[in-house]
């Protein structure tokens, strides 16, 4: 059942990409900002926080765990709801196409389209990058959204089926939405932030292995071992290093978010013509979260096959 779900989820990306129209995590993010007015103030405290997340997930969560339990009168029925559930947590051939818009400027030196391109996907600032920094930018994006949008949801799913994969991606847009450490939400979106980071510690880790396994895997395992823990976050950090040393490019450095400039610790190799990145680093991106992605789906089938043994 897992494995066929997973199959299906995966065609039907492919096919339709992410719905254009009516996404349930459009109304669930118009949901959290009804609550955030109600329960975020500039008293809010961390208790304030952890109500809000509460309020906003139970009961979605609670329909996903009924959800699960009606599919489940029919065989059939439990694929294609828990299929269906999965195609709408992915997000491959989203941030595919993403990148691909960034790709094709960068190809034909349209720096505008390209700056334009990458603001949709990155919180940095964007209007004065480069064109070695919107390709290390959205490097960097394709790596640590494959994890998220698509490796973390596919793991939660194979663990805790519908409710598993629906709980991971509420938490991920709570902490799209308040995980910030400014003042409006540096104490309010601390529960969305710890929640996601406990809910990501697993499958970042096993997504870091993935693309050490589909790129340079001595490279990636080093940089892993060696930067993985210097990054800000404690997941983004193995995935970024794992993934800088599979493709063998130099990410992060300086950049620049709100107009203040963050020195972030370089991730990979050291920067030189070899390994600056470029819009070739972007398509290789792509193409290690592919591997990777086949790479988990050979997985899963090898564990079904196992278990049928």
């Amino acid at each position: 059942m897992i494995l066929i779900s997973v199959m299906l989820a995966l065609a039907l990306d492919k096919l339709f990409s992410e719905p254009k129209h009516y996404h349930p995590l459009v109304y669930f993010g118009q949901w959290a900002n009804f609550i955030e007015g109600k329960f975020n103030s500039d008293t809010a405290k961390r208790r304030h926080g952890i109500i809000a997340v509460l309020l906003v997930i139970t009961p979605v969560l609670f329909t996903a765990v009924l959800l699960a339990y009606l599919s489940q009168l029919n065989s059939v029925l439990t694929v294609l709801v828990s299929a269906s559930v999965l195609y709408v947590a992915i997000g491959w051939q989203s941030l595919i196409v993403h990148a691909q818009n960034i790709i094709s400027p960068l190809k034909e030196g349209n720096i505008e389209q390209a700056r334009k391109a990458i603001a949709m996907i990155v919180s940095r600032d964007t209007s004065e990058l480069s064109d070695k920094e919107i390709a290390k930018a959205a490097t960097e994006s394709v790596l640590e959204n494959g994890a998220d949008a698509i490796f973390s949801a596919i793991f939660w799913f194979c663990i805790a089926g519908i409710p598993g994969v629906v709980l991971y991606r509420l938490a991920n847009t709570l902490d799209a939405m308040w995980g910030y450490k400014n003042q409006r939400f540096l104490h309010f979106g601390w529960c969305a932030a710890r929640l996601d980071d406990v809910l990501n510690y697993l499958p970042a880790r096993l997504s870091a292995f993935s693309y050490a396994a589909a790129g340079h895997f001595n490279l990636a395992l080093h940089y892993w071992r060696e930067q993985g823990g210097n990054w800000k976050s404690p997941n983004a950090g193995p995935v970024m290093a794992a993934g800088a040393g599979a493709l063998n490019v130099s990410l992060g450095g300086a950049a620049s978010y709100h107009g203040k400039v963050q020195l972030r610790p370089v991730l990979g190799p050291e920067e030189n013509e070899d390994t600056i990145a470029d819009y070739r680093s972007i398509e290789k991106a792509c193409n290690l979260i592919n591997i990777a992605l086949l790479c988990w789906v050979l997985s899963i089938a090898l564990i079904w096959a196992g278990r049928l043994a």
